[in-house]
């Protein structure tokens, strides 16, 4: 009999590997189920073939209200099924899916049958340690994990700040490199101010912004009375954010116009937030559930879905077939999936790697990171692969300050995951300002607005500077 998905999933292991590392670690680690893409002409027929080929019980997303299928509500269900984006997540035994397979090879109206991969979330290297010294009880000391994360948070800031005047690892290399003096963050953070949302007339109001990642503090000070909606997909665990990476990317994105503690920080400070809890709260988690979040987020009808996630990618990787065909019912369905491009690379040290998936994807903007003197991040990666693999554009991600799960409240870290969040909300700001804004067209509207960085080569940086 095929292993049900619900306890399948439950199974799953709960450690986080850093996105930092080559892909042929254990981040390429299969969970043992399948994603099954269908063709976009395929009908209700179609997918049938999982229970009459395949013989397995199948549970379909839109019986759910909203769509918001909770993994671990699907009792003995061996298949979920995902009609927005045409997806059906699959645990089954190998003969049901090589059954499948044959069925594939007949054009059935089945694309792709991918192994389903763990993914997580992308982490700067510091909040990599953060969560290695945390499996390790904080290194002994016997502290609370506030208290950690404080005194990581505080470690991180002074690491950069020191960077920035003495050069990588405390030597001088050559003249001091401060940020502009007009990025004194004392209203607005440095990324607000080099994308020129401190000077934008818009809001995001009513705009839908969808953050899949490790849920959202719903009771942070600043987002509380914030309209939300919001559901987990990670089995046997709320929305409630016990990582920190999804209140930090939810903060720059939709923060407030005017936090408890300034500066401001948030772009789309009216938008309406739609909370996402793909990765569990060690910040890794399943194309399952990601696939499952962004399934809700197309039924919900969210023009912006920012995605700071993935696993790394190797060159000559060919892009996911699953993440690309959801990519594209999203832009049918006016929803554009922005994707950080991950961090993986280490330029000091002539390491630079390739997009990751998947925002390696062609139908998902792919976002690197710039720093506060509008260089390219150390750690973003860069456009090498051919057929997807591509930075379409670029946003502030070093040393961004923006919410925390409390008590700590707010937290500075850096990565392409805090790039991503700034380009999802300036979307949100352009999508208000015109109802025809939507899927392709916000895509033009956000990279024909670009500010070129003429320093840097297209390869790393797409077109530019997202511009509010």
């Amino acid at each position: 009999m095929a292993t049900s998905l619900s306890s399948s999933f439950d199974e799953l292991r709960a450690e986080s590997i850093s996105f930092g590392v080559s892909a042929d670690t254990p981040q390429a680690e299969e969970t043992g189920r399948y994603i099954i893409t269908y063709r976009p002409e395929a009908n209700t027929e179609a997918m049938r073939s999982l229970s009459d080929t395949a013989g397995l019980r199948v549970a379909n997303a839109k019986d759910y209200s909203d769509s918001a299928v909770s993994f671990g509500a699907l009792g003995s269900a061996d298949a979920l099924v995902l009609p927005e984006v045409g997806i059906a997540v699959v645990a089954g035994e190998p003969d049901q899916v090589e059954r499948l397979g044959v069925r594939a090879a007949e054009d059935s109206g089945i694309l792709a049958i991918e192994p389903e991969r763990f993914v997580y979330a992308i982490s700067s290297p510091a909040l990599g340690r953060q969560e290695d010294e945390d499996s390790r009880d904080n290194n002994g000391l016997g502290l609370s994990a506030a208290a950690a994360n404080y005194l990581r948070g505080y470690r991180d800031a002074l690491d950069h700040l020191t960077e920035s005047l003495l050069g990588k690892g405390g030597v001088t290399s050559g003249p001091l490199e401060m940020s502009p003096a007009a990025f004194a963050e004392t209203m607005f953070t440095w990324g607000l101010q080099a994308t020129r949302v401190n000077v934008s007339t818009r809001s995001g109001k009513n705009i839908r912004v969808c953050v899949l990642d490790t849920g959202c503090d719903m009771n942070h000070p600043d987002l509380a009375s914030r309209p939300k909606s919001s559901n987990s997909f990670v089995p046997n665990q709320t929305v409630q954010d016990g990582h920190g990476h999804g209140t930090h990317c939810i903060g720059t994105a939709c923060g407030p116009k005017d936090p408890q503690v300034k500066p401001r920080y948030g772009v789309a400070y009216e938008a309406l937030i739609y909370a996402g809890k793909v990765l569990n709260n060690q910040g890794s988690g399943t194309d399952g559930w990601i696939l499952a979040g962004i399934n809700w987020a197309i039924a919900n009808n969210c023009p912006v879905i920012s995605m700071s996630l993935g696993r790394g990618a190797n060159p000559g990787d060919p892009f996911p077939v699953a993440y690309e065909a959801a990519a594209k019912a999203g832009l049918k369905a006016g929803c554009l999936i922005v994707a950080a491009a991950g961090n993986e690379s280490n330029r000091s040290q002539g390491v630079v790697k390739p997009v990751g998936h998947p925002a390696s994807c062609p139908s998902i903007m792919a976002v690197g990171a710039l720093d506060s003197n509008f260089k390219v991040a150390n750690f973003s990666n860069r456009t090498i692969n051919a057929n997807g693999g591509v930075v379409d554009i670029a946003g502030p991600g070093v040393a961004i300050r923006s919410t925390w799960p409390k008590p700590q409240l707010y937290n500075t870290i850096s990565g392409t995951s805090m790039a991503t969040p700034h380009v999802a909300g300036i979307a949100a700001l352009y999508a208000q300002s015109s109802a025809s804004l939507r899927g392709l067209a916000l895509w033009k509207k956000l990279t024909q607005s670009a500010r070129n960085i003429t320093t840097i080569v297209k390869v790393d940086d797409g077109a530019g500077l997202v511009q509010a």
